[in-house]
């Protein structure tokens, strides 16, 4: 997933131990403070365990953390794959079975059926009628002869929609931290997302910072700084109402100082409509850039999987705004419309890095087309 991350060679990685995540819920933890406690107002950093030394990249990408799994392993992934997108698999594959089962010819009203049926899993109207014109035009040039391969045609045309390729970015230069900042509206996710991605990235023996420019909402911080406990990663903050550019200049001039290799932004939580607000996000994004040329070198949207089409809505308004290079989907176990993923990736051409099927910290997925279609479909 990091390909712009290289293996290390120092020897004091390999023995580093980082603390395990507990498998909780993405609720708040017991020990998370309230929203009326008062936070403390003068600038301060979390440190987790020793940090980690930077060291000059190898020439060998890092491997994801799933590429050496053991077989049977792997397949146990994909069970709890498929039972995470169990409601989307069934309001899409369950329904395109009952379609073409005892059907021997595509007719118009079989046409008919499978637009409903694309259109209620969430896949949108766009791509709804993209796809029913590929599958038309291969009925009249006779690809299409028996009902019982539309169903491989569809599977196809889907792998083809969320085959996104990775936008071009800056990459960090040599000592210089890879920066990630990450946006989305209030109770998608977004704090849950970063803890997770912050757990992956240490446990691949990589230093974390994560910097607190929610400013605006009083528990974020907190919620922050518990994540950053628990994957032993540091936390860069400032008290409620602290300029969250401020924040993020603060932050940067940290992770250069200690050699960081990842910095994860946290920003507040916005409407997407709110104009005020998306400038907010443009001036962090310009502050960034000032003490790191380049940075932010990746801007993940996060959206909540059950808001439908709501989320295509949100992902296109952030991405005129500011610009997105990657987009998580969480809460695909709770919903049925998981079709959804299927419309972003083709609408707006921004590739889906992961996906969220449950509250475990390994329930945070590396999004990969072929299995999400192998999940929902078969």
């Amino acid at each position: 997933m990091f390909k712009w991350l290289k293996k290390k060679t120092n020897d004091a990685h390999l023995e580093k131990t980082d603390h395990d995540l507990p498998e909780e819920g993405i609720g708040p933890s017991p020990n998370e403070p309230q929203d009326d406690q008062p936070l403390k107002n003068e600038a301060e950093t979390v440190a987790g365990k020793s940090m980690l030394k930077k060291t000059y990249p190898a020439e060998e990408p890092i491997k994801g953390t799933e590429d050496s799994i053991p077989t049977t392993e792997k397949k146990g992934l994909f069970k709890r794959l498929r039972d995470g997108l169990s409601k989307t698999r069934s309001a899409l594959a369950g329904r395109l079975d009952s379609l073409i089962l005892g059907k021997r010819e595509i007719t118009e009203e079989v046409l008919d059926e499978l637009e409903e049926i694309l259109f209620t899993s969430d896949i949108g109207v766009s791509t709804t009628e993209h796809l029913l014109d590929t599958v038309r035009k291969k009925v009249a040039r006779k690809e299409l002869r028996d009902a019982e391969l539309l169903k491989a045609a569809i599977r196809q045309q889907i792998i083809a929609y969320l085959n996104v390729p990775q936008p071009a970015a800056a990459e960090p230069k040599p000592g210089e931290p890879l920066v990630i900042m990450v946006i989305g509206i209030n109770g998608v996710g977004k704090t849950t997302t970063i803890g997770k991605t912050a757990h992956r990235l240490k446990s691949e023996g990589k230093s974390v910072m994560l910097v607190a420019a929610d400013t605006f909402r009083a528990a974020a911080v907190e919620q922050l700084t518990i994540w950053g406990e628990r994957a032993a990663a540091e936390v860069v903050k400032q008290g409620t109402g602290a300029d969250p550019s401020a924040v993020v200049f603060d932050g940067l001039s940290a992770a250069m100082a200690r050699n960081i290799d990842v910095v994860i932004i946290d920003t507040a939580g916005r409407l997407h409509t709110k104009v005020n607000l998306m400038d907010e996000l443009q001036k962090i994004n310009r502050t960034a850039a000032k003490k790191i040329p380049g940075a932010p070198h990746q801007v993940w949207l996060v959206l909540d999987a059950t808001t439908g089409q709501n989320a295509l809505s949100q992902a296109e308004l952030f991405n005129k705004a500011i610009g997105l290079t990657g987009i998580v989907i969480t809460k695909l176990d709770g919903t049925a419309k998981g079709g959804i993923v299927i419309g972003i990736c083709r609408q707006l051409r921004v590739p889906v890095i992961y996906i969220g099927i449950g509250e475990k910290v390994d329930d945070l997925r590396p999004f990969d087309g072929q299995e999400f279609v192998k999940a929902i479909l078969d």
